[in-house]
């Protein structure tokens, strides 16, 4: 998929918002960082608003979030209950370096007003 920008539907007011809206939720990932919890209230809003990035570039976008939520979940706890045979350190390790990536590439391509790749998620 080429990284061109999807226009805002027509009659869109709150397009600027929404961008606004998913600069938000990369912060609160970035804060994730440092407090879980604000992952979690990332997400959230992810799915709250999912419905209303829908037909934009911005749609991309949402589902890198959500996945990354999800994958990074999914990692931690693997990487948690593996943390006694050493391999979780490794793993837990590993899936904060991704979130990082995840995050950085995220907010880059959002800056640029260009949609995530869909098939490299």
């Amino acid at each position: 998929m080429e990284n061109t920008p999807i226009p805002a539907p027509s009659g869109g007011p709150d397009f600027p918002s929404l961008v606004k809206m998913t600069h938000v939720i990369y912060a609160l990932q970035a804060g994730g960082l440092l407090v879980g919890f604000s992952l979690v209230a990332a997400v959230i809003i992810n799915y709250i608003k999912q419905d209303d990035v829908q037909g934009t570039w911005l749609a991309s976008h949402f589902r890198w979030q959500i996945r990354t939520f999800w994958f990074t979940l999914l990692w931690a706890v693997l990487g948690g209950l593996t943390f006694v045979f050493v391999i979780g350190y490794f793993i837990l390790v590993a899936d904060g370096i991704w979130l990082v990536y995840r995050i950085a590439k995220g907010w880059i391509f959002l800056n640029e007003k260009k949609p995530m790749y869909m098939a490299s998620t």
